[in-house]
């Protein structure tokens, strides 16, 4: 655990092709980090993934403020919604809100099936959503298919220059 306090960090999982992805993960989950960066590691696309534990860090990160100032523009958010200080349904309307972060992609990576958070993160234009299986197997598989879809076929909107 980084900072004494949680899995929060920046973990490089160099593979084999191509440019750097750069990934904001916001997840509370010590386990879910992890889980996720393993499946990241093992991949085809060179990642570099930064963790945050709460959404109000996620928007400091975003905004490269105070400890985050110099970190890269993420090329995409993979984002929990039950988070502590900010929930990600808040960080969600926030990003898609800021002119400045409104075309990077959010992925909401998150245990709610509830119909209503399904809704509310499509009308603040999350770009999909993805409920975490509790198997070990199927949350390494779906974290796969995010890195399938997301890094290998779709073409990301690339920064703004300084990341």
């Amino acid at each position: 655990m980084m900072d004494g306090e949680s899995f929060e960090g920046e973990m490089m999982a160099v593979n084999k092709m191509g440019e750097t992805v750069e990934i904001l993960l916001v997840e509370d989950n010590p386990g879910d980090a992890r889980l996720t960066l393993e499946a990241f590691k093992d991949g085809k696309v060179r990642t570099n993934l930064n963790v945050v534990d709460d959404g109000q860090k996620a928007m400091e990160y975003l905004r490269k403020e105070g400890k985050y100032a110099e970190k890269p523009r993420p090329d995409i958010v993979l984002l929990d919604l039950n988070l502590p200080k900010k929930d990600g349904r808040e960080v969600l309307a926030e990003v898609k809100a800021d002119d400045d972060l409104k075309l990077i992609p959010v992925v909401i990576l998150t245990t709610s099936k509830a119909e209503e958070d399904i809704l509310n993160t499509y009308d603040h234009h999350a770009n999909c959503y993805i409920t975490k299986p509790v198997d070990l197997g199927q949350f390494m598989e779906v974290v796969k298919s995010i890195e399938n879809f997301w890094l290998t076929l779709v073409k990301l909107p690339r920064g703004d220059g300084d990341g």
